[in-house]
């Protein structure tokens, strides 16, 4: 009586198709994340946009949520990350640049990390 049951439960969720797997969905993004302390260069792209290389391999872009019109110039900048080690989300850190009126914190609002090919499709200013 319970294989029957447990039979019939088993047919009857492999019939409905809102409980199988749908193939045509991609899986969830893996996350990834980065140490602060791992940036090894970056590139200003714009006011809005910072390419930070971690390690040797790995290019992450960070989009600012707001202008940070010295940091396209500014010959270094600092990455602080913020409750935590890792680097992951927006928000999660802030870029701080020195200006003439003392530092500028930047909030990162968007962080998302380039493929090789991305990567290599990189106009020259923009690779860190």
């Amino acid at each position: 009586m319970i294989r029957q049951i447990a039979a019939i439960a088993l047919l009857a969720a492999a019939a409905n198709p809102a409980l199988a797997a749908d193939p045509a969905k991609p899986a969830p993004a893996k996350r990834q994340c980065f140490l602060a302390s791992n940036v090894t260069n970056y590139s200003a792209v714009d006011e809005r946009t910072v390419n930070v290389r971690v390690g040797v391999n790995d290019v992450y872009e960070l989009k600012l949520f707001s202008r940070c019109p010295d940091v396209d110039w500014s010959h270094k900048i600092g990455l602080m990350s913020r409750g935590g080690s890792w680097i992951c989300d927006g928000f999660d850190a802030t870029i701080v640049v020195d200006s003439t009126i003392g530092p500028q914190r930047c909030t990162v609002d968007k962080v998302r990390k380039l493929t090789p090919e991305e990567v290599a499709a990189l106009a020259p200013k923009a690779k860190p």
